[in-house]
């Protein structure tokens, strides 16, 4: 039994990945609270309103190219050929640097009109500023995440993770200490910085480990790889594109709408009646307090899910279906088991989590409600990743969709009417929604 843990590339790389995962999680909630107490439900709800400027810049630039050289680095596991990953690695470094090179420009050039026209908070500029500086170092890291990701090495991704969040959370820790020794007051641009100085710890952590594999695996013989990624840069990119474009634009189009959804939470607020700070609180108790608790477990399902892709890939292309019918099933069976069980944690002590974390009432009544969340996102996020594995991602992209339109619905038509309990019921419904079309699709595999 023992044995085939350990032969398992699957099992071992979900345990060091949801290790580290829950660490990172438990250093990162934590974290929030700290952050909660010191800047308050309102600092929070500016630090969460430039979250969508973040996700949308992560599409643009790298995610579906971390994806594509993921893929694509599985599949020449096999052949040994060393220097043709390295290439993929190398064409997918070069396209998603020059995106965020350009990204970052543009985010600083026009901090000021997307605060006040995209986001319709002002204060968020400086963030902006800030946070922009993160893209490009973001960007190194999850390119060499992929090629580890690919060649299910999951330790160098963990160790990334977990010394990205270990930086931030010390760098801002030693600011805030610093500030309160020189009587200055502390703002919550000092926690993006602190972001910005992780992404930065976490780039050069990748760098050191993807040099000194390719130091080890290489042969001799080989020689200079550069000159041969410039002579493979065309088939590379090709190869990759033919990927991460669908990819990418189902990303951007996704993380646009998230960002429509995010912004538009405290206006529809205002509507029914908050005032601008109630309704910045509101928006900073849900989202920077209840769903990171909701979501905290997930680093179990996050971490099958990263490993899934790759491994369902490789199990279709040697035409294995009884492997993609296992991994079916025991998505589905372990997904709503887990669901179940934390669904009864938070719905039972949801009310005294909120009090003996934040502080905080409304919190726990949040916790409460999205409770129910947890089985079918834990179902839908496998079998999402078992879907693109197997090549659909069109698919994919629809369910997601759909079930953005429809929270999109509730914000606008739901929340002036009932407050943030009408956004509540929309992510329920359109959570349940996405898992629906999920296990329908994946209907044949069972």
């Amino acid at each position: 039994m023992l044995s085939r843990v350990k032969n398992n590339p699957l099992i071992i790389g979900t345990f060091i990945l949801t290790a580290t995962g829950f660490a990172s999680r438990f250093i990162g909630f934590f974290y929030r609270i700290f952050l909660s107490r010191v800047f308050g439900s309102e600092g929070m709800g500016v630090y969460q309103l430039i979250s969508p400027v973040l996700a949308l810049s992560f599409s643009l630039t790298v995610a579906g190219i971390q994806t594509a050289i993921s893929k694509y680095v599985a599949g020449e596991t096999s052949s040994k050929d060393y220097r043709y990953s390295f290439s993929h690695l190398f064409t997918g470094f070069v396209i998603a640097m020059t995106l965020s090179v350009l990204c970052t420009v543009g985010i600083y050039g026009f901090s000021e009109e997307i605060a006040v026209y995209l986001l319709m908070e002002a204060q968020t500029a400086p963030l902006l500023r800030i946070i922009s500086l993160s893209i490009p170092m973001a960007t190194v890291h999850s390119c060499i995440n992929g090629y580890f990701y690919g060649i299910r090495k999951t330790a160098v991704p963990s160790a990334c993770q977990l010394i990205e969040q270990l930086v931030r959370v010390g760098s801002v820790y030693l600011i805030y200490y610093f500030c309160q020794k020189e009587g200055f007051q502390p703002t919550i641009s000092f926690a993006v910085l602190g972001l910005v100085i992780g992404e930065a710890a976490s780039m050069i952590v990748s760098l050191i480990a993807v040099k000194a594999h390719f130091t080890h695996i290489l042969p001799a013989g080989y020689g200079p790889l550069l000159p041969y990624c410039l002579q493979n840069f065309g088939k590379s990119f090709r190869n990759l594109m033919t990927l991460a474009l669908p990819l990418s634009l189902n990303r951007v189009i996704l993380n646009f709408l998230q960002s429509v959804e995010s912004v538009f939470i405290p206006p529809m607020l205002l509507r029914y009646g908050y005032d601008k700070g109630s309704a910045l609180s509101a928006y900073g108790i849900l989202t920077g307090m209840a769903l990171p608790l909701i979501l905290f477990p997930g680093a179990i399902t996050n971490s099958v899910c990263v490993l899934l892709l790759p491994l369902v890939s490789e199990a279709e292309a040697g035409g294995k279906l009884a492997s993609i019918k296992k991994a079916v099933n025991k998505s589905i069976r372990y997904g709503f088991r887990l669901g179940i069980f934390f669904t009864a944690i938070f719905f039972v002590s949801g009310k005294w989590l909120g009090n003996l974390l934040y502080q905080n009432e409304l919190a726990g009544g949040f916790i409460m409600v999205l409770s129910f969340l947890c089985p079918l996102m834990y179902i839908a996020s496998t079998l999402n990743s078992i879907l693109n594995g197997l090549g659909k991602t069109t698919l994919t992209f629809f369910f997601s969709m759909g079930s953005l339109l429809v929270r999109l619905l509730f914000v606008f038509l739901a929340i002036p009417r009932f407050g943030m309990n009408g956004y509540l019921w929309g992510l329920l419904f359109s959570q349940l929604m996405q898992t629906l079309l999920c296990l329908l699709a994946v209907r044949k595999y069972r």
